[in-house]
């Protein structure tokens, strides 16, 4: 088991040196000069502008500009706000929580909803609740997030009043607060998860109990549930565990158009306003922190496998 994972280990090296070059390079491609931006009023004078784009750097060769970034970004330094005149590790480090935490219930969401669904599905293949699973997964692909959030917030907010329609408390400050502020972002980010997540279970599923062993166990008499979770779950969950890993790289870039709609302070809104700020530093901050932690979660879920699967220990 220590040789696959060493190996992937050193492929990281790479992986993360390729993802600075895109990160870097993906922002030079935004249109618009951001010492213009940042001269406001004065942006008429050419030699205003041309002081602003000395002091950030700007003014020089763009593999200049790389090496100098990758050389503060192996210190720890990720630079400073433009706009904010923060450091953008300190910002990061205040909204990637409140990202982590949205990200988190609504994976818990997407695993409790479509595990469950899938596997039932397959089970009760061709009955009421293969179709019903069938249209839960329908019903999570079909359904545009931001859509689905402007309805439970007139819903559950405006009409009911069981939750609270925007905004955030920290998990340290008040956890019931805090959970009520996130129920609904979550569920809505975790929705279309949960959608993916039940066909590819039940894909899996139907796979696994069509296979020998499975015909095997119900020969020597073990009851069903034991058959289904012990053998053809345990079996079935390595591709789901690998479209899992993924999608929750996913939710953690992919939460800018939730985190909009309820008005979540978390990183997706940070990009959101530093991309029509011009920021650079925070877009390529936050780019680089997003992409370091989807290969993370890419690496545990290779851990993950031989946890689940025990062929694949030996390597």
């Amino acid at each position: 088991m220590q040789a696959p994972i060493g190996a992937r280990l050193l492929h990281l090296v790479p992986t993360i040196l390729l993802v600075t070059i895109i990160v870097f390079a993906l922002q030079h491609l935004m249109p618009g000069d951001p010492a213009v931006m940042m001269a406001g009023e004065a942006a008429g004078d050419p030699h205003v502008v041309a002081q602003i784009r000395a002091q950030m750097m700007l003014d020089q060769p763009v593999w200049w500009q790389y090496l100098h970034w990758l050389d503060e970004v192996l210190q720890g330094n990720l630079g400073y706000s433009w706009r904010l005149t923060s450091p953008v590790l300190v910002l990061i480090a205040q909204k990637l929580p409140v990202t982590l935490q949205l990200a988190a219930m609504a994976f818990f969401f997407a695993v409790a909803i479509g595990v469950p669904a899938g596997v039932v599905s397959a089970v009760k293949q061709g009955t009421a609740w293969d179709w019903a699973a069938n249209a839960i997964g329908l019903f999570g692909l079909s359904i545009p997030t931001f859509w689905l959030g402007i309805v439970l917030i007139l819903l559950v907010s405006v009409d009911l009043g069981w939750l609270p329609p925007s905004g955030y408390v920290p998990l340290t400050q008040d956890p019931l607060r805090s959970l009520a502020t996130t129920i609904m972002p979550s569920f809505v980010l975790g929705n279309a998860i949960a959608a993916i997540l039940m066909r590819h279970t039940r894909s899996a599923m139907l796979t696994a109990l069509s296979q020998d062993y499975v015909r095997t166990a119900r020969a020597k008499g073990l009851t069903e549930q034991r058959v289904v979770i012990r053998h053809a779950l345990r079996n079935a969950l390595i591709p789901v565990v690998t479209l899992g890993g993924l999608q929750l790289g996913t939710l953690l870039s992919g939460a800018v158009l939730t985190e909009q709609v309820f008005d979540v302070p978390g990183i997706g809104k940070l990009v959101v306003d530093a991309v029509f700020n011009r920021d650079y530093p925070v877009i390529q901050g936050v780019v680089l922190v997003t992409g370091l932690l989807y290969i993370l979660i890419n690496l545990a879920t290779d851990i993950l496998y031989a946890v689940i699967n025990p062929r694949l220990r030996g390597g």
